[in-house]
């Protein structure tokens, strides 16, 4: 990474991180922020795929609506969505998504999760997460400890193989959230 002139690597890498900073002006500049030239279409593509599209269009001035200073006019779940959006608009080759949707609800971290790839095939996608339920459908989970890898693989092969994990799985999702599901419920 060292070898990389930075200007290669900022347009080959994008990354949203959990404290989202947004900019004082308006939604536009904000959205157009890495890559000022790009199309209105990308940046209105990434908001659908970042989830912002809706309260965007909801705004009365919507892509020209104001942002105050580090985005305090929207919610902590609205900047997120808003900071992924910026990094989506950039078109990066790589998209690291640093606890970006923690302050969102799982309904839309999977919405935004599933968005993602369509909006962008072939991206890689590196999620650091501390929300189980944010990594549930990765191809490859690493899980760390105290800075080290300690398990790795797809959620099945993990749930098998590591009872850290399982710890995980059950403290944040409950030990019966799969039990159950096809059996009938009787009064």
């Amino acid at each position: 990474m060292r070898d990389f002139p930075q200007e290669q690597l900022r347009q080959l890498v994008g990354i949203a991180l959990q404290e989202a900073l947004l900019f004082q002006g308006d939604m536009r500049f904000n959205l157009k922020f890495g890559r000022p030239e790009v199309e209105d279409d990308v940046m209105q593509a990434a908001a659908k795929a970042a989830d912002s599209y809706g309260f965007i269009t909801n705004l009365p001035q919507q892509w020209e609506a104001p942002v105050a200073r580090r985005g305090y006019n929207f919610s902590g779940g609205q900047r997120q969505r808003l900071s992924m959006n910026r990094t989506l608009t950039t078109q990066p080759k790589m998209l690291i998504l640093d606890d970006s949707t923690s302050a969102l609800d799982v309904a839309t971290e999977s919405r935004v999760q599933d968005a993602i790839p369509e909006f962008a095939p072939g991206m890689t996608t590196i999620y650091v997460a501390q929300r189980i339920s944010a990594v549930l459908d990765l191809d490859r989970i690493y899980l760390l400890e105290n800075g080290q890898i300690v398990a790795e693989g797809a959620h099945d092969e993990l749930i098998e193989s590591s009872p850290l994990y399982g710890e995980i799985y059950e403290s944040q999702l409950g030990s019966n959230v799969l039990e159950g599901i096809d059996e009938e419920v009787t009064p």
